[in-house]
């Protein structure tokens, strides 16, 4: 734990400072209809976007309405994924000739990067096809991440509103999201990345001679293609999906210290923006960063914990540096912690490192990061609406302190509310653990590990907790491309997106039909360092807690057999 490295840490804590007002402030503007420096070339395109899908910008939908779209977009979009893949053989845009993707697979990724986990149990650059990666990948990783954008937006104005029905239109939402945020930034961020040397164009892979050949093997097959577009909403969107199989440790998709600092960055940026979207558009920009601070604490709490157990190493090693097994030697031990950390408090699963070859506390930050519902920060929308319905739990264990019908921002929270809130939860949790257990005892399950012990619970328990989180990163010594784990994987998925929005909307939908009662000496504030204490409070019983068993079983156990000298 170098000083070189905490100044890195300085660094990015204040870049993330310095672009989370002027994110937050335009996101706002962009929802709430208002003009912005864009509208002059793109209204004009979003005027004739809405004419040909016939969509009325003016008609606002119910909470119901509002979520039957969206589940009725993913579902199609999901097919329409579904069947690129199975015919990519046939379509243009395939220099390498890749054929159909099998049923399972298919079925496995079209789920996962429909529900924003981008989860990958195949090798990118040896499976998909440019054609899939472009028009079907890529174009997942705007709607999806866009999905989660509107809907958290959907949640502020049912908690801005008073006595309304609506809660806007999820057409609209999705295109001005696409139009006026995620693709401006992606031009200009994908033009950046091309600078620093990562690949985009439409060439064959290359052939190259091997200074050495081994055995009949004479050449190396280069892969590259359009991976710039597609790295940046990678990230920007916290999807993680890499064209390479080594994601953003390869130095096609991340070959420079400024690529991994930009990409680190924009993994954070809109779910931190966000936090001030929800102040300005809520009349309380002290709330939103009293959110903001609970994120950053539980941020620097977790990257401190992993930073600390990868430089410490394995105590029955005498090696200098620290563990750095599985570790980009260009990133460091530093940069690893902390690309790890951002990639798991956020829904992204972009890896420089790989968390199966951290230590057994290292590789715990990661999943516990995503089993408290990866809302630091978090995936874009997600990790915000995720919080906020922590937020909800805690003024109400607020007002059962003080003996008061518990208030947030001047609505009352009812039982309705709390028992959404608690749904959320649980269906989070039962996802995982009913799973996680299912796979660690039949023979499918456990035909996947590469380690037995603790470490191969661990593998399994943190592959469920990925895709019901959707997070999408893995500890990768399981093999996950078998019918069992693309078909159980793909439904903690879309049950760890989809089950999950239900109740959250609904929230949304009652708290939208309240009045507005103003605060009284009984009000609990939502912007002091005591709701923020309370709040992370509230987040590690429902969290960690939660999962304190099987990660005593896992990791912990693991840990203790290390220090033992008992792993190997």
């Amino acid at each position: 734990m170098t000083r070189n490295g905490w100044l890195q840490l300085a660094l990015y804590v204040l870049a993330l400072l310095a672009v989370t007002k002027p994110l937050g402030v335009y996101m706002a503007r962009v929802f709430s209809g208002e003009k912005t420096f864009l509208d002059r070339p793109l209204r004009p395109v979003e005027r004739t976007i809405y004419r040909l899908c016939r969509v009325d910008p003016e008609e606002e939908q119910t909470w119901k309405t509002y979520t039957i779209a969206m589940l009725l977009f993913s579902l199609v979009s999901m097919l329409v994924l579904y069947l690129i893949e199975r015919t990519q053989g046939l379509l243009p845009f395939n220099p390498q000739k890749f054929g159909a993707v099998a049923p399972d697979l298919a079925w496995n990724t079209a789920a996962s990067f429909t529900t924003n986990t981008n989860w990958q149990a195949y090798s990118g650059e040896s499976t998909m096809s440019y054609l899939t990666q472009m028009a079907g990948l890529a174009f997942h990783n705007f709607t999806s991440a866009a999905t989660g954008i509107v809907l958290a937006i959907a949640l502020i104005r049912g908690i801005s509103r008073r006595e309304a029905k609506t809660l806007g239109n999820f057409w609209v939402d999705l295109v001005r999201c696409c139009l006026y945020l995620l693709l401006p930034l992606c031009l200009v961020g994908s033009l950046v990345l091309v600078s620093q040397g990562v690949v985009q164009n439409l060439a064959p892979y290359t052939k190259a001679t091997l200074v050495e050949p081994q055995g009949k093997q004479t050449e190396q097959s280069i892969a590259q293609g359009p991976v710039a577009s597609q790295e940046i909403i990678k990230e920007l969107g916290t999807n993680g999906g890499g064209f390479m199989n080594a994601n953003s440790a390869d130095p096609f998709e991340n070959p420079t210290p400024l690529s991994n600092f930009l990409e680190m960055l924009a993994i954070f940026s809109l779910g931190s923006g966000l936090t001030y979207t929800l102040g300005r558009m809520t009349g309380n920009p002290k709330h939103g960063w009293a959110v903001f601070a609970a994120m950053l604490i539980l941020f620097l709490a977790g990257f401190s914990i992993l930073w600390w157990a990868e430089a410490s190493g394995n105590p029955n090693l005498s090696l200098p540096g620290g563990n750095l097994e599985g570790k980009e030697v260009r990133f460091g031990i530093t940069n690893s912690a902390l690309f790890a950390t951002i990639t798991t408090d956020a829904s992204c699963g972009a890896i420089n490192g790989w968390h199966d070859s951290f230590t057994p506390l290292g590789g715990m930050i990661p999943l516990l990061n995503i089993m408290l519902g990866e809302i630091i920060f978090g995936g874009v929308g997600s990790g915000l609406y995720g919080m906020l319905v922590m937020v909800i739990l805690t003024v109400f264990i607020a007002g059962l302190m003080v003996g008061r019908t518990p208030e947030y921002l001047g609505k009352k929270i009812e039982s309705k509310d709390v028992k959404m809130a608690m749904l959320y939860a649980l269906i989070f949790a039962l996802s995982i653990l009913v799973l996680s257990a299912w796979g660690s005892v039949v023979k499918p399950g456990l035909a996947g590990l590469n380690n037995q012990g603790p470490h191969g619970l661990s593998e399994i328990v943190y592959a469920y907790t990925s895709a019901t989180g959707n997070n999408g990163s893995a500890f990768a010594g399981l093999s996950v491309n078998t019918l069992w784990y693309n078909v159980t994987l793909g439904i903690a998925m879309l049950i760890g997106r989809f089950f999950m929005i239900i109740p959250m909307m609904a929230i949304a939908g009652n708290l939208a039909a309240k009045k507005i009662a103003p605060p009284s000496a009984g009000t609990f504030p939502v912007h002091t360092p005591l709701f923020v204490g309370l709040l992370l409070g509230v987040i590690l019983i429902v969290g960690a807690l939660t999962f304190f068993p099987v990660l005593s079983l896992g990791p912990i156990v693991e840990h203790f057999l290390m220090k033992a000298g008992t792993l190997f």
